[in-house]
């Protein structure tokens, strides 16, 4: 996934600002959609793109900032860089506070709304790479069988301090059946180490650190 695959969504309610953004945006290889309104846009945000969201802070009906919290409420992380014309510290201080990537004041350097772009982008990419690699550790575990499960969960909650012989007095089994579910499980979820699979059980909520 490139950057020149990316899709840059502006959101301004000045026409000939978002006319001219999109169009130097779009010389320079992004796909980019914009939109008038807050309310646009949030009809038209496709959240499977690789993407950003450069954002004018003070629009008619619906802000900037109320944009960003609608976003922040629907589980919606794209990226946001935010333009304004006005320049407000109380307000630049909030959108930040709540992940915006930036705050850049009219008239800006297109050079400089291109570095955060970037910065933005390599953002995105990297939560969404993220969130691929925890989906597929997640499926990796509802493959396992229940015992497998139980045995993977009673593994991390003591971490190094489990042994096969505590986990088998839990479960009321013995210690080499432990020993082969252990193996096949650790295989199941491609974990290379203990460690590795107690940052998996976090992944999928089932790691519990041993109190003592």
């Amino acid at each position: 996934m490139t950057d020149e695959q990316a899709t840059i969504y502006v959101v301004d309610d000045d026409a000939a600002l978002r006319k001219g953004l999109s169009l130097s945006l779009k010389e320079r290889g992004f796909d980019v959609e914009s939109h008038a309104s807050a309310a646009s846009f949030l009809d038209a945000v496709d959240t499977d793109r690789h993407s950003c969201l450069v954002l004018d802070i003070r629009m008619p009906q619906t802000t900037g900032l109320e944009l960003q919290d609608e976003l922040i409420r629907r589980g919606i992380t794209i990226p946001i860089i935010f333009i304004t014309g006005h320049g407000d510290i109380p307000m630049t201080a909030r959108a930040m506070r709540r992940g915006a990537v930036d705050f850049l004041e009219k008239p800006y350097q297109l050079s400089m709304l291109l570095q955060r772009i970037g910065e933005a982008l390599a953002m995105d990419r990297k939560a969404r790479d993220k969130a691929c690699a925890e989906y597929v550790v997640r499926q990796r575990f509802e493959r396992l069988t229940r015992r497998e499960a139980e045995v993977m969960a009673l593994i991390v909650a003591g971490a190094s301090n489990t042994t096969n012989r505590a986990v088998a007095q839990r479960l009321g089994i013995g210690p080499r059946t432990v020993e082969t579910y252990r193996a096949r499980l650790m295989e199941k979820m491609q974990a290379r180490s203990l460690p590795e699979l107690v940052s998996m059980a976090k992944i999928c909520g089932i790691y519990e650190p041993d109190p003592s």
